[in-house]
């Protein structure tokens, strides 16, 4: 079992920048890929970011690409989104998940999921 906190959201002004971070615990953090997702109202959730165990491959949605940087700390069991660059579009409920394994870009794979944390990003 893995249990996984997000923190770091907020009010921001276009262009300007956050880092949320996602503090898992429970189990040993090898082997676990870790992703972003986020879900604006009346959307589905989609993919943000992805990192695999090791940090040595991420991907990235088309929409962050150059915006938004996936790191890990396995040290701390912490990952990071780090957002420049913030639009208006990037406003939603941004969600940390985990998995076992390969990392994948949808959400169904993944079987631990964090409460979430508000990105509002104000024009």
């Amino acid at each position: 079992q893995v249990q996984l906190v997000e923190s770091g959201g907020g009010l921001v002004q276009a262009g300007g920048s956050l880092r949320l971070s996602c503090a898992a615990s429970g189990r040993t953090f090898s082997g676990v890929a870790m992703g972003w997702f986020r879900q604006a109202p009346g959307k589905e959730r989609e993919f943000v970011a992805a990192i695999h165990w090791c940090g040595g491959a991420t991907y990235y949605a088309d929409s962050v690409k150059a915006r938004f940087t996936i790191s890990r700390d396995n040290a701390k069991n912490t990952a990071y989104l780090h957002m420049d660059s913030l639009k208006p579009e990037d406003t939603a409920v941004y969600y940390c998940a985990a998995k076992q394994g390969a990392i994948f870009t949808s959400p169904s794979p993944y079987a631990y999921w964090g409460q979430g944390t508000q990105v509002t990003v104000s024009s």
